[in-house]
């Protein structure tokens, strides 16, 4: 069996403690200007302190720069690397063919992760960013099971999976919200905290979390990802590089959930996983979940046709 490695995001320095205590391996983070999604934005000064907690326990530390890089945003990168070379971060995500230039041939020689959010969809993308200076990818989060096990027979570098958290399936950098708001002469507020969610006419139970920052609209899955009751498979076909998304589960029940995941991983590596383990564990993390958010297996079950 491949090696286990649990990527979690972090709202806080304190519950950066809290998961690195827990036992995850990687702390993923970032800050406002360079960063998609996250559960929250850190300071340069705070990014800095995680950077000396996460090393010091023996970690890995991600940083988030996976925003969609126009030219002025390119132009404007490299103090920040500069800055993530200081730290000592131990990996950059980043989308931009143009990021990966830099660090190649700029002497940055970050271990980079390719994450375009939901495009990677075959083992020829992951070979190719392999080829091209990523150690591993991301995954998109809306692939049938078939599909992911015929890829895992030709990938020659790692895949990140979401085993668990919330699904993004739309990113514009238009200001959709505002929009709305404006022809429907609205004042409300955009922001994640404040629970928007758009709803299928013919489905009243749909929940489509949606919130705009300044690097445009993000739309969510109506229902978050839980892949425990499918972790023996997903590890049986190698993918054993897990990510925990936070970003709509916010403060102890996270780290809770992080910990469920810890133990997943332990007992596969003695080899004393089973079946009826993970149902409990996957009672466990349901009740830990935020109420009024379902959780899901996603496509996971689909028929590739079906999706097409």
């Amino acid at each position: 069996m491949e090696k286990i490695i649990i990527t979690a995001t972090a709202e806080s320095i304190e519950q950066v403690k809290e998961l690195l205590d827990a036992g995850v391996d990687r702390i993923y983070v970032g800050e406002e200007n360079y960063g998609l999604r996250l559960p929250h934005n850190f300071t340069y000064d705070e990014l800095r302190e995680i950077a000396d907690m996460v090393h010091a326990a023996g970690k890995e530390l991600s940083v988030a720069c996976n925003a969609l890089l126009h030219q002025d945003m390119i132009n404007a990168v490299r103090p920040y690397l500069d800055f993530l070379k200081e730290i000592k971060a131990d990996y950059v995500v980043a989308c931009d063919a143009g990021l990966f230039h830099i660090n190649k041939h700029e002497g940055y020689n970050f271990k980079m992760i390719y994450d375009a959010s939901v495009f990677v969809t075959s083992s020829r993308q992951v070979n190719f960013w392999g080829d091209h200076g990523a150690s591993e990818t991301v995954l998109a989060r809306e692939i049938p099971s078939a599909e992911l096990f015929q890829m895992s027979e030709n990938l020659r570098y790692p895949a990140e999976v979401l085993v668990y958290g919330a699904t993004v399936i739309h990113h514009s950098k238009r200001p959709l919200l505002q929009n709305y708001y404006n022809f429907t002469h609205i004042d409300d507020e955009k922001t994640r905290e404040r629970g928007l969610f758009l709803a299928e006419p013919s489905n009243k139970d749909s929940h489509y979390s949606i919130y705009e920052d300044k690097h445009g609209t993000h739309i969510f899955d109506t229902d978050d990802l839980d892949m425990m009751p499918k972790i023996t498979e997903l590890v049986e076909h190698n993918y054993t590089h897990w990510k925990l998304d936070g970003i709509y589960c916010p403060g102890h029940d996270f780290v809770e959930i992080a910990k469920i995941f810890v133990k997943t991983k332990a007992l596969m590596e003695a080899g004393e996983f089973t079946s009826d383990q993970a149902f409990l564990f996957d009672e466990e993390i349901r009740k830990l979940h935020p109420k009024g958010r379902t959780l899901g297996t996603g496509f996971y079950e689909f028929d590739p046709e079906e999706v097409k």
